[in-house]
C-alpha cells in the first residue's frame, strides 16, 4: 500500500522558508542546499509507505504525527496527519531548533 502525500499551503510555505534559510547561510555552496533538499525528499518517502512508524505528536490523536528529517548536526521536523487509508497531509515543517511550528 502506498499513501498519497499532500501539503497544506502553510507546509509549502515552510519548505520555501527553510530553503531560503539554507541558501542564505550557504550562498556559494549550492551542494549543501541540494543535499538538504535531498534529505527532505528522502525522508518524505517514509510517509508514502510507513507513516505510522513516525512518532505521535499528540496524545489525543494517533493520526497526528511527526517525521524527523536528519541533516547534518540537526535537521527538520514535519508535522503531518494520516487522513485515511490512502492519504497523508503534511501540515507544517520546521527546523529542529525552532521553538514551534509556524
Amino acid at each position: 500500500m502506498r499513501y498519497r502525500v499532500r501539503f497544506t499551503p502553510e507546509a509549502e510555505a515552510d519548505l520555501v522558508r527553510l530553503y531560503a534559510f539554507i541558501l542564505e547561510r550557504n550562498p556559494t555552496d549550492l551542494a549543501v542546499v541540494e543535499r538538504a533538499l535531498d534529505a527532505i525528499r528522502a525522508a518524505l518517502t517514509t510517509l508514502e509507505r510507513l507513516p505510522f512508524t513516525c512518532r505521535k505528536a499528540a496524545t489525543h490523536s494517533p493520526f497526528l504525527r511527526e517525521l524527523l528529517i536528519p541533516f547534518g548536526a540537526t535537521g527538520d521536523v514535519a508535522l503531518f496527519e494520516i487522513d485515511d487509508a490512502e492519504t497523508v497531509t503534511v501540515l507544517a515543517v520546521r527546523h529542529q531548533r525552532e521553538n514551534d511550528y509556524h
